[in-house]
């Protein structure tokens, strides 16, 4: 009988590397759950194409990660509690999965959009 081989030390068992895809859609979902958060509607041409939430952008080098995020608010709202809300939220969800030290996180408030009642009840 074989037994399997005995794993090494962890320094010899290889890498992980997180892609800055991956750190951008965590910061993006977890920019989403922040109350205050909205979708915004989607127009190119003039042509609604649905609605997307916040959006980031990922820079940085080694462990230490800087974000963009870009967002719509829900209008009227204290823009910066919000805002330092959402700073908090995504650095702690991004540094607990990634293990990433987040270094800066940008915001830009793209739109404040009030509640719309629905055309039809």
């Amino acid at each position: 009988m074989t037994l399997p081989p005995e794993p090494g030390s962890p320094d010899d068992r290889g890498t992980l590397t997180i892609a800055p895809s991956v750190v951008r859609k965590i910061a993006q979902h977890a920019a989403d759950q922040v109350d205050g958060i909205t979708r915004a509607e989607r127009r190119i041409a003039g042509l609604g194409l649905g609605t997307h939430g916040a959006s980031a952008k990922v820079g940085g080098e080694g462990n230490d990660v800087d974000l963009v995020l870009d967002v719509a608010l829900h209008y009227p709202a204290p823009v910066r509690r919000i805002v330092g809300d959402l700073r908090a939220q995504v650095t702690e969800e991004v540094e607990r999965i990634t293990s990433y030290q987040v270094r800066d996180i940008s915001v830009t408030v793209s739109a404040l959009l009030p509640d719309i009642a629905p055309r039809v009840r």
